[in-house]
């Protein structure tokens, strides 16, 4: 294992020491490993969170400020945060009009976001509602899950509904936003190496050199099939085929289409990955508005990519282009 460490179990604490002194806009509360806006309270506006393991970065932490979320919890690696640290982010996010959490369908994400709900409820009375996501189609149940996984459409969730809760909306709005968002995304993924865990020291999963990994989780998850590495236009046909007939996206259709790195693949090769997507996307009459391409849900050190497509209109697509700044989004500022 090579990895630019210090001790591995220090690799959390010491990241988020390193966002709070690379961005003066945040803060970090370090007891409870919560990244958030230092212009926090904002009365009236609805507060926006989110959290998970560590090792996906830029998620959550790097989705936090103007226009995104206004506090993210960062649990140890591919590990969901305790309840109190979910609560004391709740507290942090609350300026008055309620909070909503986004929350990705992992088994420990759910129960621990919703006992610091309850938590939140009965402490202080703040209203929380909770957005769950589940767009991946690789498999239906997971080791990690009850159901689909939340991957990439987290990230486009998070900004969209950002807008709309930095627009002044209700919470109950901005959490129809969210799920609005939820319902039309579907992803897929691909690994073309596993990743290495730092407290572990070895990879997760062995692939051969002729091998990868069809629909893996961003945890190193079994996906749908193990196959024989293909070139990058077979592979996108693999991964853009099943979303598309997932929703299903037909033609006419305006989509925002998100390439995702899973960490070790560089932008080179996912501009490249994206161009045969937008290709087959082309092929099939659906347009895209909008695309995003970039490390932004990552699995640690994995090689591979994924692919999102939102059904977008014009509402979501204002939303997508309102003012953002955050350290891993920043565009109308």
């Amino acid at each position: 294992m090579k990895k630019l460490i210090n001790d591995p179990a220090d690799v959390v604490p010491e990241a988020l020491a390193g966002i709070e002194a690379a961005h003066p806009d945040l803060r970090v509360d370090h007891a409870n490993r919560v990244v958030y806006r230092a212009d926090l309270p904002r009365p009236g506006k609805v507060g926006l969170l989110s959290g998970g393991g560590s090792g996906h970065e830029p998620l959550h932490g790097g989705f936090v400020g103007l226009g995104m979320l206004d506090a993210a919890i960062a649990g140890e690696v591919f590990t969901s945060p305790v309840p109190d640290q979910v609560l004391a982010a709740t507290k942090l996010a609350d300026s008055g009009a309620g909070v909503l959490h986004v929350v990705k369908n992992y088994t420990g994400d759910v129960m621990n976001f919703d006992m610091a709900a309850e938590l939140a409820a009965a402490e202080s009375g703040a209203r929380v509602v909770s957005v769950v996501t589940d767009d991946d189609v690789a498999v239906q149940d997971s080791t990690w899950t009850a159901g689909r996984r939340g991957v990439g459409v987290t990230v486009l969730l998070e900004k969209i509904a950002g807008a709309a809760a930095e627009q002044g909306r209700s919470l109950d709005e901005v959490a129809d936003v969210a799920r609005r968002v939820n319902a039309a995304g579907r992803s897929m993924g691909v690994a073309l190496t596993s990743c290495t865990v730092p407290a572990v020291g070895h990879p997760t999963f062995e692939l051969g050199e002729d091998e990868m990994e069809l629909g893996v989780g961003i945890h190193g998850e079994p996906g749908r099939e193990r196959v024989p590495l293909a070139p990058a236009r077979d592979i996108a046909a693999m991964l853009v085929e099943p979303v598309l007939s997932d929703l299903p996206f037909g033609r006419g259709d305006r989509v925002l289409c998100f390439v995702n790195g899973l960490g070790g693949t560089p932008l080179i090769e996912l501009y490249v990955f994206y161009n045969e997507v937008q290709r087959i996307l082309g092929g099939a009459g659906v347009e895209v508005a909008r695309s995003l391409v970039g490390p932004y849900i990552t699995s640690l050190d994995m090689a591979g990519t994924s692919v999102t497509l939102l059904r977008v209109d014009d509402e979501l697509l204002s939303l997508w282009d309102a003012p953002v700044r955050t350290p891993a989004l920043r565009w109308g500022i």
